[in-house]
């Protein structure tokens, strides 16, 4: 077979455990499998190292894999606050009438006949309002468990680091952890050079945060490439106008460093994009596109999307004014909407990021009202059958060939209530909004990679 001009089959399997797919770490890159084609160009199909184990050094290996359990530990420790400080003022606010209650009981326990009916009927009162304190007192047990068990993965990652340290000898940490961001610096600049795939798989959800209403859209810049490392947070899909910047993704799980947006024209829906830099949305009570640019906080362009419907006239079928979807991909923006010719069908138009002129349109002939989200990977748009628990990849129209087919990816919906799903391509994840909870999930793409060499 010839070397050069091969086609190799690049299937990403970062969510699989790495034992099932590397005998030995020094492996690398494994091929299982090879073919030739008509044109006798050799065919191979090859298992990439997931994004986490690219590397060669079992330690650093060890380590990535111990910060990991460090960050999942630090998020549960704060969703764990969160709720103490929320139930901690509860009890709080409630504390007066707990103090009425104790005060009425114990005059009625040293004299009886002192409770006539009418002050009977009082402390019941008083004591049905304290009845709500029980599904508190309750979530107080099931904590003191979960924090018992994070008490045990403590432990257990002390033991590791133990291992570890006396395993590594003279070794550096510093000079381990620096080789460790070396390697992802050189995986980050591998990634974008691999070209686009079709999504597989998705993997489980990772709940960053959880804050704001049931409806909302929170993002990153979608721009390839970009060192930009803020994160916006756009609550509600009614007629808002706040969108709050944070400065790392760090500060948006803490909740502080951010600064406030305070946009000229109110938005529609949660089919929000940040591109290199501007906000894309749908102006309220209209099919007009409003590209906001954050840092001189001024418009730069708006423009009407000829015929696409408004003001929940073609929603995905949770409403919420979702009737234009702005978005991005590895191939630019896009707007996904449905006009009255189209019969409601979702149309997806190319927009020109600049201008916001429509370079070309697609009728994907698939109901918008029976999708629960959508969104483009690689000039692809995967629809959902439903935004509620159950839902799943259903349908998948490619661009690139104006055709379009059925498919059953699963994925789980763990809040039960999804109102925005986008698809980052510099980071490769899916960014969503699920019932008050901002939601990663990771993506597994089969890629099909020309080489070359001697």
């Amino acid at each position: 077979m010839h070397l050069f001009s091969a086609m190799f089959l690049l299937v990403m399997l970062a969510d699989m455990p790495s034992e099932a797919l590397y005998p030995s770490p020094e492996e690398g890159w494994q091929i299982y499998s090879s073919a030739q084609d008509a044109d006798g160009k050799c065919i191979c199909t090859v298992v990439a190292p997931a994004q986490n184990m690219c590397n060669r050094d079992p330690r650093s290996r060890q380590l990535r894999q111990l910060m990991e359990k460090v960050q999942n530990i630090s998020q549960s420790m704060e969703v764990l606050d969160l709720r103490t400080y929320r139930d901690l003022q509860y009890v709080r606010n409630t504390e007066s009438l707990m103090k009425v209650v104790d005060g009425k009981l114990k005059v009625a326990s040293e004299n009886p006949r002192s409770l006539n009916p009418k002050g009977f009927q009082e402390l019941k009162d008083k004591v049905n309002q304290l009845l709500p304190l029980l599904p508190v007192l309750e979530q107080y047990k099931t904590d003191a468990k979960m924090i018992l068990r994070l008490r045990e993965e403590v432990r257990n990652l002390s033991l590791v680091l133990m291992a570890i340290q006396e395993e590594m000898g003279a070794y550096d940490y510093e000079e381990l952890r620096q080789r460790v961001l070396l390697l992802e610096t050189r995986l980050h600049s591998c990634m974008q050079k691999l070209g686009c795939g079709k999504l597989t798989g998705v993997s489980n959800p990772i709940t960053v945060r959880a804050s704001g209403s049931r409806f909302g859209s929170w993002m990153t810049d979608t721009m390839i490439p970009s060192s930009d490392n803020r994160v916006w947070s756009m609550d509600g899909y009614f007629k808002g106008r706040r969108v709050l910047e944070y400065r790392t993704m760090s500060d948006f799980m803490k909740g502080q460093n951010f600064v406030q947006h305070l946009l000229p024209h109110p938005w529609a829906g949660t089919g929000h994009v940040v591109y290199n830099g501007s906000l894309y949305y749908n102006k309220y009570q209209s099919n007009i596109i409003i590209k906001y640019h954050f840092r001189s906080r001024s418009v730069l362009v708006q423009r009407s999307l000829s015929g696409a419907g408004y003001n929940n006239t073609f929603p995905y079928s949770w409403g919420g004014s979702s009737d234009i979807d702005l978005m991005a991909d590895e191939n630019g923006l896009w707007a996904v909407y449905t006009t009255i010719p189209n019969a409601g069908n979702i149309v997806i138009s190319r927009l020109e990021p600049m201008s916001l002129e429509v370079l070309q349109t697609w009728d994907t002939g698939f109901p918008k009202r029976s999708a629960g989200e959508s969104f483009m990977i690689c000039g692809t748009l995967y629809v959902t059958n439903s935004h509620l628990a159950g839902a799943k990849i259903y349908f998948a129209y490619y661009t690139n060939t104006s055709s379009y087919e059925y498919t059953d990816i699963p994925f789980h919906n763990q809040y039960s209530h999804i109102s925005m799903m986008d698809y980052n391509p510099r980071e490769r994840v899916l960014y969503t909004w699920n019932n008050g909870h901002q939601v990663l999930y990771n993506v597994t793409l089969f890629q099909v990679i020309k080489t070359s060499g001697d």
